[in-house]
């Protein structure tokens, strides 16, 4: 045995030559099987495994020869070169670290396999030392914002207007339009994610026995939430809160999705029979906002923020019932849209100035009755 620096080296004497190559692809096989039996996705393993390989190419060394210093080279890069964001610099650690992790656990031989094999041994290159922290519960860039309720009404009636302007100039797209337009509203009337939006189906909605005037929308099952740490899809009930939003989704799914065919069950298909695409709807809403001028910082996730933060400051629901319908692990993370808007300082502001003009009207009668 010897040391250099940083790594203990086993002098593997007599041993037939291994392919690292070949090594490592088992290595990567067996983490993968690893994380399928703790229930993590097919497409975070993938990615996962890119990270892991990257680094190797990066850094020239196979894993049993990293260091921290790859590793500080590494995520130093990513930052400064190639302006990766802070959130995915930090997935990147995360991956990397379950990797050593998994392939320094004793439980597995992987050690023994590699300093019988090389002369080294896996050992963890990312620690506290290194780390990019967490200390805030979103990583969503502060350029993003949430509609005021003024802008929502002006983009869904242009929406609505755009399916009336493709029928009078006779261009085809009408009722794709009038999809693109229900699905804005929908993703704002329960409060919806991209991939939570676009896997509706027909059977998701459901009545609420204690909502009857809601009709068969009065619940919406959401089937795609976003999983935890790549494990399988979260699954919630959404109560329909607004009455308007239970008649669009009703109006659209009788009128409106048969022309897609019979039977139909996804709410927003499209001709070629798949699911609408993310892409179609960032591009549709980017020329909707471009079109009436609006400040930037607007995506299709403002339709969330703008559901969250109106119930929470403009309609005084509580935290905890907004927490329940975006489906939050934790209330922290629904605080962060607990902040006022500029709608709901205007209103506050406004209902000052009624009780402040009506105790005004009121001081000459209370003068005459002491």
């Amino acid at each position: 045995m010897a040391r250099d620096d940083e790594n203990v080296l086993f002098l593997p004497f007599g041993v037939q030559a291994q392919d690292p190559e070949a090594f490592l692809a088992g290595v990567l096989d067996a983490w993968g099987r690893q994380q399928r039996a703790k229930d993590f996705g097919p497409s975070t393993i993938r990615s996962r495994r890119r990270v892991i390989v990257s680094l190797v190419d990066f850094s020239g060394r196979y894993p049993w020869d990293w260091t921290l210093g790859d590793a500080d080279d590494y995520f130093s890069h990513a930052r400064a070169v190639r302006n990766l964001s802070h959130g995915t610099v930090r997935a990147y650690q995360s991956a990397i670290k379950l990797f050593c992790d998994y392939a320094c656990d004793p439980n597995y031989d992987w050690c023994e396999q590699s300093a019988r094999l090389f002369g080294q041994v896996f050992a963890q290159v990312v620690t506290e030392l290194n780390r990019v922290t967490h200390s805030q519960p979103t990583e969503a860039r502060p350029a993003k914002r949430p509609f005021s309720q003024r802008e929502l009404q002006d983009l869904f009636d242009l929406a609505d207007l755009e399916v009336e302007r493709i029928l009078n100039s006779g261009r085809k797209g009408a009722l794709s339009a009038w999809r693109d337009a229900i699905a804005f509203k929908t993703a704002y009337g329960w409060g919806l994610r991209s991939n939570e939006l676009r896997h509706l189906q027909v059977p998701d909605f459901s009545r609420n026995g204690k909502a009857p005037y809601l009709g068969d929308h009065g619940v919406l099952r959401v089937r795609w939430g976003k999983p935890h740490r790549g494990s399988a899809k979260k699954v919630r009930s959404v109560l329909t809160v607004w009455q308007w939003s239970a008649e669009i989704a009703a109006d659209w799914i009788t009128h409106g999705l048969p022309h897609y065919g019979n039977p139909v069950t996804d709410i927003f298909p499209t001709s070629t029979g798949r699911i609408v695409g993310e892409s179609h709807l960032i591009g549709r809403l980017h020329d909707l906002v471009n079109e009436l001028g609006f400040p930037p910082g607007l995506d299709l996730h403002s339709f969330r923020r703008s559901y969250a933060t109106h119930l929470i400051t403009a309609e005084s629901f509580d935290v905890t019932f907004v927490q329940l319908q975006l489906g939050h692990e934790h209330a922290a993370t629904t605080s962060i849209y607990s902040l006022p808007s500029p709608d709901y300082q205007r209103l506050a502001l406004e209902r000052v100035h009624e009780r402040t003009i009506k105790a005004a009207l009121e001081l000459p009668s209370e003068r005459n009755h002491p």
